[in-house]
């Protein structure tokens, strides 16, 4: 696992750039550097060792020394591609995954993407054509950004905070993307909150030809084409059984020890289970002193039961909101998931003893594990039954209404998907924004931002459109987002088994009859794992990763920090301040407003980091609030 940046057209940019640049992600790789510089580009490289610790140092190069690589990620099926290429004549000098990548593009261009098996991002620059090839992950398990202004400057980076080191990097905030931030607590989209830093999506590779266009291509794109009504739940926990030994199998390969991280909950328990049956793997777990929002003796008792060594690890509310700064310069971008914090110490625990970890991230969203997808059946029978013109009408009338029992359903029952799906407004909704946003022509319809998704699955059924959107939304930019920046701000290489290539396609093929049932979510998962789970960790209902934090912000000192946040000089450049006390003060007398705080909390604090030339405010940590 590494990290690595680059840029093209160094005309009159201090050779100490891409020092500075590379610095700025130390983090990601602490073992190793080197660079790599000729007339048109520059690269650099840090490297984590988890493979082949002797070798497989980057920047490499292909056998005529005109092609050269940075790669961050692992590639799984590494070994078969390089016997298919040994065939081809290619010669290998080191172990390393990263030498097939070379050798492969050299060999087959792009067409090589349609053989990796893995999580990874990695950039190609040709000697020759003055050309740069980058390309990410199918499901975006690791970072890709690139800045493009359309004119002589083309960067690129495994995070966006190493652009901040480079002289020709204009770093301005992308307001117009606040109304969407504040609705998903992300952007769906290739657009980032700086104005012309772009990602590379998932299951996408970028071009930037000598003459300065960049062009984008999908290589890959997830789709429910092959479902299968035919199968079972008896026969699809038997092929998941199968696929998840194998997958884990895959990810259990390095050269360094190997860990897991574990919860109370089905994901996390069934892949420490099946990576135990290899060989002795220690878990880590996270909990609170108060035993209400913590899941420690769940999941110390599980491994005791699989006999398997437990660590316990620990936060507090401190702990909690003074890392909050630094969460939001690792991030890159305001994200506002609170889960965030403790995978950060988690991650922190984890790290002082393995250098890689297993995590259970991907089961909900490829097996069907929310709770919200339940809300499908009782949608679609009400569709099925009452007709449009009425629901609308219906819909309309409660809308005019208090609160009552049933008005919720009603309203919503007469929206379409791509605006009823409670993710696509998670946060604040359109109404919300106008009344928090102080200027609210800025606001939009985040459904139409993200209708284009469901328009790809139309005519399937309500909840295989639910996952789909969030395979391709919720998945990449929130929980693999987190899990990566987390995890490597501690130096920590995270696996997840279940965000894989081949489970996703066994999951593909699923119907909902094997996924969720009326009262019941990821039936076929469940069922798999019952054959090798005690049944109250197989049976367990979701719990996300649950935190104190609804508790925390009504008390001292933490809600003395946020009234302040609350009537910054931030809060009055972007929002109405007298709304944004109307919500806290709603929390605190009883009405749940907690991840609507979070949220204006966190990306004041990560603007705070981002643009303290533009703030009076004095965030925690100081150490990273002077060097943006």
């Amino acid at each position: 696992m590494c990290g690595f940046v680059g840029y093209v057209n160094q005309k009159d940019v201090p050779s100490t750039t891409i020092n500075a640049m590379a610095d700025r992600i130390k983090h990601r790789g602490p073992d190793d550097e080197a660079f790599f510089e000729d007339d048109q580009a520059v690269m650099g490289f840090r490297r984590l060792s988890i493979i082949d610790l002797a070798h497989g140092k980057q920047p490499m190069y292909n056998r005529d020394q005109t092609k050269v690589l940075t790669f961050n990620g692992e590639i799984y099926n590494y070994q078969e591609i390089r016997e298919e290429l040994k065939q081809l004549g290619y010669e290998f000098q080191t172990d390393v995954d990263s030498e097939v990548l070379i050798h492969g593009y050299d060999a087959w261009g792009p067409k090589l993407l349609d053989r990796l098996r893995g999580m990874y991002a990695f950039v190609i620059y040709d000697k020759t054509t003055n050309e740069v090839f980058g390309a990410r992950d199918h499901f975006g398990i690791k970072p890709l950004y690139y800045y493009d202004d359309d004119g002589d400057t083309f960067l690129w980076a495994s995070e966006i905070k190493a652009f901040l080191e480079h002289p020709n990097f204009k770093k301005e905030f992308n307001e117009a993307l606040l109304p969407i931030h504040l609705s998903f607590e992300f952007i769906p989209s290739r657009d980032t909150m700086f104005k012309n830093v772009y990602k590379v999506l998932p299951g996408q590779y970028f071009i930037h030809h000598a003459n300065g266009e960049t062009e984008t291509h999908r290589y890959y794109k997830f789709n429910y084409d092959h479902i299968d009504n035919t199968q079972t739940v008896e026969e699809d926990a038997k092929k998941i059984r199968g696929i998840v030994d194998e997958s884990v199998k895959a990810h259990m390969i390095a050269d360094v020890e190997v860990g897991s991280f574990l919860s109370s909950g089905i994901d996390s328990s069934y892949v420490l289970n099946e990576a135990s049956k290899l060989k002795p793997i220690q878990s880590f777990s996270l909990g609170f002193k108060d035993s209400k929002y913590s899941e420690l003796s769940w999941s110390t008792e599980f491994a005791k039961e699989i006999k398997q060594k437990n660590t316990p690890l620990y936060m507090t509310g401190d702990d909690y909101f003074d890392i909050l700064p630094t969460i939001m310069y690792y991030m890159d971008e305001p994200l506002s998931n609170p889960s965030a914090m403790q995978l950060y110490y988690l991650s922190k625990g984890t790290r002082e003893s393995v250098k890689v970890a297993l995590s259970g991230e991907g089961a909900d969203e490829f097996f069907g594990g929310y709770n919200t997808y339940l809300e499908a059946i009782p949608f679609e029978r009400y569709q099925k039954w009452v007709p449009g013109g009425i629901r609308k009408m219906l819909g309309s009338i409660a809308e005019k209404f208090p609160r009552f029992h049933g008005r919720r359903f009603l309203v919503r029952g007469a929206q379409p998907l791509s605006e009823r799906y409670y993710r696509v407004n998670y946060v604040f909704d359109f109404h919300d924004r106008n009344k928090i946003l102080k200027n609210p022509s800025l606001n939009q319809d985040a459904g139409a931002y993200t209708k284009h998704l469901f328009d790809d699955v139309k005519g399937l059924d309500e909840m295989t459109q639910m996952q789909y959107f969030d395979i391709n939304t919720w998945l990449p930019y929130d929980i693999l987002h987190k899990a990566d920046r987390m995890s490597m701000a501690n130096s920590l290489e995270v696996r997840t088994p279940l965000v894989d290539k081949e489970v996703a396609k066994f999951a593909a093929t699923m119907p909902v009859k094997t996924r969720i049932h009326a009262d019941e979510t990821k039936v076929s998962l469940r069922t798999a794992a019952e054959a090798e789970l005690p049944e109250r960790v197989a049976k367990k209902e979701k719990m996300g990763f649950p935190s104190p934090i609804a508790t925390w912000i009504k008390t001292e000192p933490y809600k003395s920090r946020i009234i302040e946040a609350f009537n910054s000089d931030v809060a009055n450049k972007f929002f109405n301040t007298d709304a944004l006390m109307d919500i806290l003060h709603e929390h605190i007398n009883g009405k749940s407003s907690m991840q609507k705080i979070f949220t204006i909390y966190t990306f004041i604090l990560w603007y705070q980091v981002y643009f303290p030339e533009e703030t009076t405010a004095k965030t925690v940590d100081l150490v990273h609030r002077t060097q943006v």
